[in-house]
């Protein structure tokens, strides 16, 4: 994939976000899902098996046609934009901190309990949401569509659209779910490290990318806690720990050995990254230019 679609696809959605005035791939993906959950559930991993094999071939099928068809490298760049979540991400942190309400506002933006919030749950969950979600959300799309182009972009998106709906260990979804969490995992497995090491550069901070790997792997999940302990370590802040979930507290493990108390300006400089991601961006094209 050429690299001046990844760098337009970066910057157009760094400028104009979403674009309010179309359905998002991702809605038609999840529309599809609900429709196959809705005709054919059945808790087996062969019946999830083959709700993600027929997502994964209608996006295929959909996104090659596109690039057979389209030339243009700024309309390629546009379609691009709609699966990477830079500004909304951003904006969406950012929106809490500056919220009235900031309870109702985090709740828009975690599966965690939030009714009983104190300000520095609040802050804990925003950095968490931002450092776990510029892998999922910024460098996990970039990295497939700069190898393997629209079509590999938007099978990245279908594989974390199906996990975020049916990817869960309880009683309905744990067969159901199962192979598209696997195959979640897989994908992301790369990309997380990419963004542990992409924190720790952008902060200038070797340790992070250290205890990334120290605290990282006591996740759940076998890629999420990678850049969150990346994030706390720059932060000196400890994240994790003690969390309710639909009732119930949850025992998740601490991440990093810093400070307990966390702040609005910890939030504010996690989200500076975004910032300093920009401006590599930049770098890569003043690069470009000049060779």
């Amino acid at each position: 994939m050429f690299l001046d679609i990844v760098l337009m696809a970066f910057f157009i959605d760094r400028i104009f976000g979403e674009f309010s005035f179309i359905k998002h791939p991702v809605i038609f993906m999840g529309d599809f899902i609900s429709w196959f959950e809705k005709k054919f559930y059945q808790n087996s991993i062969l019946r999830g098996s083959i709700l993600t094999v027929s997502l994964l071939i209608f996006v295929f099928a959909i996104t090659s046609i596109l690039e057979a068809l389209i030339t243009n490298h700024i309309l390629l760049a546009i379609i691009a934009s709609t699966g990477i979540a830079s500004r909304m991400l951003y904006d969406s942190v950012y929106g809490v901190m500056y919220s009235t309400n900031t309870r109702e506002a985090i709740s828009m933006l975690v599966s965690r309990d939030t009714k009983d919030m104190t300000l520095n749950d609040v802050n804990k969950a925003c950095i968490e949401t931002y450092a776990e979600n510029l892998s999922d959300g910024v460098v996990a799309p970039l990295f497939y569509l700069l190898f393997f182009g629209i079509s590999g972009l938007f099978i990245y998106k279908a594989v974390n659209t199906l996990d975020s709906m049916v990817g869960y260990r309880n009683e309905k979804y744990e067969k159901f779910g199962k192979f598209s969490a696997i195959l979640d995992d897989v994908l992301n497995y790369i990309p997380a490290k990419i963004t542990a090491f992409l924190i720790a550069i952008f902060f200038w901070d070797y340790k992070a990318f250290i205890d990334s790997f120290k605290y990282g792997k006591l996740h759940d999940s076998p890629n999420a806690g990678y850049p969150i302990a990346a994030m706390a370590s720059v932060l000196d802040v400890k994240l994790g720990g003690p969390t309710s979930y639909f009732g119930k507290v949850k025992d998740k493990p601490y991440f990093g050995d810093g400070n307990e108390t966390i702040s609005r300006n910890n939030v504010l400089k996690a989200i500076s990254l975004r910032n300093r991601f920009d401006l590599l961006m930049l770098l890569i094209v003043a690069v470009g230019v000049i060779i």
